[in-house]
């Protein structure tokens, strides 16, 4: 039945996010095995259909809604109770009870697959979920972060008292995870951290203060301290398991003080908490747990991506719905010359970051199969995703409330809480600054740049590019390398690192799209992607000239924003006009 649009104001509440996007099922068959895709199919309809309805409305109410701290009960006893909104606690039973996105990458019989999932699943599927709520996949990405840091470096018994809780999807027996590093003194700076751990009495104790706590009543928290008379910086931390609550059930030695009033996230609870003297163990090596905990970071990092990657796409699906639906100056907004042109370059920038993160799953799920190459691929296409994709986000979530017009600055409509949402994933887990020197780092300390053209070289001689377009290809793969190398290895061009971990990103995306799209030409003879792929090299990576007035778009733009197949024909003509 057709959607009735009540005086020229699209609203596109009821719509399935997951039939709104045809690429996603394209891609699924790109990624996953035949018999699982197919399986996991009934799924991906499922959340498509409850994210352009319960789901938004119930992200609606709990950012409206944010959560309280409850100091005592009446009695007076402590209480340090954080009291949520029912609809974020209605999300939370999604997230982790019925769709299991923090236990499928830890044990098998999640949505009735009897085997662990893939990471491409966890991501598709936090892909969908936070084009309507954000918040919650803060604590979603944390728990299974936790969970991953925990069966990697802590002990067997330690794994063995806590992996059941972490990985339920009972909402009575859940144990939600978090990680508290941030401190006064201590914010991208880690090694400049205060917090105390002492061992008194036979068990470890950790006193201090932590500045900034996601998910801030969690059950189970990854916490850096340094143990008393312990070495300086990074080198002296280590990496403790927190319980918010003891063993007999009694609430463990340290108070949540404020939660934040955030610009953004408000449906998740971040807050303020003091150590003061509580029960912790040990993960891993004594002294060592920096190291340790970059795993959980990259993690989180990976994931911040993936977030940032989805709200660009729920943006493109709002501002195609509202182009394809709104009349002004007696025609539809999508064949208004101008608004194409906007609505193409959010639809490129979007699909970039859906390839990368798509690309990086696969590349951490043959990491975690022992794949050294895919180890190291993962070690730098995580930090340029962390950077560009949520510097990205920005803007595709800015343009999307712009397409709306004035309702898009309404509350009422959800624009306003996606562009908020949308700057958190350049500040949390290292801004982009910090991050795009990451990128150099990896290449500087563990060769990765070599590693990552070898791979992409590969990728362009499976891609469906033409030879001329090949060659094309290849001559900004020696340009973007060579640039890379010369950051990497001069610390006088630190001033350059974002800009060249742009270029890098940006030429890897694109490689990735025109990737995929032979694999998806094997199946439907659709080259969209590799039309995607050349716009990212001509428009963000080639010398254009600003002054100079460019053709008029031809009907392969028309293919692309319809979102219907692209010939070979119709992609020759992206770079011809």
């Amino acid at each position: 039945m057709a959607k009735v649009i009540y005086r020229n104001i699209p609203d596109s509440q009821g719509n399935n996010a997951y039939q709104q996007d045809p690429d996603f099922a394209r891609l699924l068959s790109v990624y996953l095995p035949a018999e699982l895709r197919d399986h996991l199919e009934p799924v991906f309809q499922e959340l498509g259909a409850l994210t352009g309805d319960e789901l938004e409305r119930l992200a609606r109410e709990a950012d409206r809604n944010p959560p309280t701290l409850r100091f005592r009960n009446r009695d007076g006893s402590d209480a340090q109770v954080v009291e949520k909104h029912p609809s974020y606690q209605r999300l939370e039973y999604y997230a982790f009870s019925r769709f299991g996105l923090a236990a499928m990458s830890h044990r098998g019989n999640v949505l009735g697959w009897p085997e662990v999932m893939p990471p491409l699943v966890k991501y598709g599927l936090t892909y969908l979920f936070v084009q309507a709520e954000f918040g919650l996949c803060c604590p979603l990405s944390m728990t299974d972060a936790l969970t991953r840091t925990l069966r990697k470096f802590g002990d067997e018994a330690l794994i063995n008292r806590f992996i059941d809780d972490l990985t339920s999807q009972d909402e009575d027996s859940l144990f939600q995870g978090a990680m508290f590093m941030t401190e006064q003194d201590a914010g991208s700076d880690v090694g400049a951290i205060t917090t105390e751990a002492r061992f008194e009495d036979g068990v470890w104790r950790l006193y201090g203060d932590k500045w900034f706590c996601s998910n801030a009543d969690a059950d189970l928290a990854m916490v850096l301290a340094r143990p008393s008379g312990g070495d300086g910086g990074t080198k002296g931390l280590t990496l403790f398991l927190l319980p918010r609550r003891l063993p007999d059930g009694t609430l463990n030695r340290y108070r949540l003080i404020r939660l934040k009033d955030k610009l953004g996230t408000r449906s998740m609870a971040s807050g303020e908490i003091v150590l003061e003297g509580a029960e912790a163990y040990v993960v891993g090596e004594p002294g060592n747990g920096f190291k340790q905990m970059t795993d959980m970071i990259n993690m989180s990092r990976l994931s911040n991506g993936v977030r940032s990657a989805g709200m660009m796409r729920r943006s493109v699906n709002e501002a195609l719905f509202i182009a394809r639906n709104r009349v002004a100056f007696g025609r539809k907004l999508i064949d208004l010359p101008l608004l194409k042109r906007q609505l193409v370059k959010m639809m490129v920038t979007a699909e970039q970051g859906r390839s990368m993160v798509f690309h990086t799953a696969e590349c951490l799920r043959r990491a975690d199969q022992g794949d050294a190459v895919a180890a190291k691929l993962l070690r730098i296409l995580t930090p340029l995703i962390k950077f560009r994709t949520t510097r990205d986000a920005r803007k595709v979530a800015a343009d999307g409330m712009e397409v709306r017009g004035g309702c898009g600055y309404i509350e009422e409509w959800s624009d306003a809480r996606v562009l908020r949402d949308a700057h958190l994933g350049s500040i949390w887990e290292g801004t982009s600054n910090i991050v795009a020197l990451d990128v150099f780092r990896a290449i500087r300390r563990e060769q990765t740049l070599p590693v990552l053209s070898e791979h992409l070289q590969q990728l362009l001689s499976e891609s469906a590019l033409s030879d001329s377009e090949r060659q094309r290809f290849e001559a900004v793969l020696k340009q973007v390398t060579a640039a890379a190398e010369q950051v990497a290895g001069d610390n006088t061009l630190e001033a350059d690192a974002r800009r060249i971990a742009s270029a890098l990103y940006n030429f890897t995306s694109a490689v990735v799209l025109a990737w995929e799209a032979a694999r998806i030409a094997r199946i439907g003879d659709d080259l969209r992607r590799l039309a995607l792929a050349k716009l990212v090299l001509s428009h963000k990576l080639l010398p254009r000239d600003p002054l100079k007035p460019e053709a008029g778009d031809g009907a392969w733009l028309a293919a692309l924003l319809a979102e219907t197949p692209l010939s070979r024909d119709q992609v020759d003509a992206v770079w011809e006009e």
